[in-house]
């Protein structure tokens, strides 16, 4: 049986039929995974790497709507089991949370195609 966690997630995340990958950073730690659920507030992260659960991270997401990289200038590390991370988004400059916006909203539209189907 999965342990409970310590906090509520508040909105839903859309599981990613292929995985992204997203480079994180803080003054300590460098490293890179795959973004393997995503919303419009946070997401998980598989990576190789340990990241405390303390970490606040800058992290840039590699979605396939563009070639550049979604800036998200700070976000809180919620737990780490094993090579997974759950991150909240904290600050994310205008323009990127438009865009990420617009991104989870048209991947939610094609789940929600394909369920009708």
């Amino acid at each position: 049986m999965e342990p409970a966690r310590s906090y509520i997630r508040e909105h839903y995340r859309l599981p990613l039929a292929a995985s992204y990958p997203v480079m994180f950073s803080d003054a300590e730690i460098i490293g890179e995974g795959n973004v393997t659920n995503l919303s419009v507030f946070g997401c998980s992260i598989e990576c190789t790497g340990a990241i405390p659960e303390t970490a606040t991270l800058a992290v840039r997401l590699l979605l396939p709507d563009q070639e550049e990289s979604l800036p998200i200038e700070r976000a809180e590390v919620r737990w780490v089991q094993g090579n997974r991370v759950g991150i909240q988004f904290g600050k994310v400059e205008r323009a990127a949370n438009l865009r990420l916006h617009l991104f989870v909203w048209d991947r939610m539209l094609e789940r929600l195609q394909a369920l009708k189907q």
